[in-house]
């Protein structure tokens, strides 16, 4: 019997609609497989700070979306690097993801480490970014940045200024900036801002450089605000000057996202990516960003894994220059 063109372009085309069908099965049951339990998000700092907080809303809002719980667990420490070994060794299954603070792409540089931000870890989203500032005690003498500096110059290796962390940005802004001028001075590092803001409020420390989780304390009057690392004045604090317009010709803002684990497949990289999107932009979490005078920086994965090569790069200049290389 013979079979007519019509019907076999019609068997052609029912055969390439079923080895599609077979093809999407698999990445179907995929998905539904990776839903099955909760997700970790592991976050480099301590519980109850501004980043947490802000984290745990977001992991709450994109749960939703995923219709599956995600876990916030906090490690804390090594200027909030301690995310890396946790990435380098989990599987890339989904299950895994962590914050990417500023100083994962800094420390390779100044220390030995085994491990590569870049090498060990799949871009899934950016999310903000921070706003640093130099705090002192509200009681304080120190009215400016200049007030600071100069008692450092008449007092050599007294003033203490706490961090959050060695290696973090306010610890290498603050190494730059005491070391234009040959300044000696004690640095304290702590490992969340919350115990550091404490200590700075009751006089322990003399002056704290940290992330926006200061900004309950600046508005509940135990701390003043001297100076901000931002490219412009904050629309929270409009009279603190910035150090670029003081002539420094420094800005700092530190944009963050989230990663998981070297090798994730794209279709577990684009289910978390639009969660978190969607939940990024929820009023929920923009207001709970404006309490920390952030704002939502959103970049895709691909646009998110450009920039961070960029700053991993740029670290590596800033560190050459500024003399802080790690040993050979």
């Amino acid at each position: 019997m013979t079979r007519s063109p019509r019907s076999a372009s019609r068997r052609r085309a029912l055969r390439m609609l079923a080895g599609a069908a077979a093809l999407a099965a698999p990445a179907v049951r995929a998905t539904e497989s990776f839903l099955a339990r909760p997700i970790t998000l592991w976050v480099p700092w301590p519980a109850g700070g501004a980043t947490d907080q802000t984290m745990r809303l977001l992991a709450d809002l994109a749960g939703k979306h995923l219709g599956q719980r995600i876990v916030i667990e906090n490690r804390a420490g090594a200027g909030g690097t301690l995310v890396m070994p946790v990435l380098q060794q989990a599987a890339p299954d989904g299950y895994t993801i962590a914050q990417m603070p500023h100083p994962v792409f800094r420390a390779p540089h100044t220390q030995k480490v085994l491990w590569d931000p870049i090498r060990d870890t799949t871009p899934i989203i950016q999310v903000s970014g921070v706003t640093f500032g130099v705090v002192v005690p509200a009681a304080s003498e120190f009215r400016s940045l200049e007030d600071l500096m100069a008692w450092a110059a008449a007092h050599p290796g007294v003033l203490s200024v706490s961090t959050n962390g060695a290696g973090t940005t306010p610890h290498v802004v603050m190494e730059e900036l005491f070391g234009r001028r040959n300044l000696r001075w004690i640095h304290v590092p702590y490992k969340g801002t919350s115990e550091q803001m404490v200590a700075v409020a009751a006089g322990q420390v003399m002056a704290g450089v940290n992330s926006n989780g200061f900004a309950p304390f600046v508005d509940g009057g135990s701390l003043r605000l001297l100076v901000t690392f931002g490219e412009n004045r904050t629309k929270r604090w409009p009279t603190v000057p910035t150090l670029k317009e003081l002539g420094l010709g420094v800005v700092a803002s530190s944009p963050y996202g989230l990663a998981g684990p070297r090798g994730m497949a794209s279709g577990l990289v684009k289910t978390l990516h639009d969660a978190f999107k969607a939940a990024m932009f929820d009023p929920q979490h923009v207001a709970e960003l404006t309490r920390y005078d952030q704002e939502v920086i959103y970049l895709n994965s691909d646009d998110y894994g450009r920039s961070m090569r960029e700053t991993f790069a740029n670290e590596r200049r800033i560190v050459e220059r500024l003399g802080l290389g790690k040993p050979v």
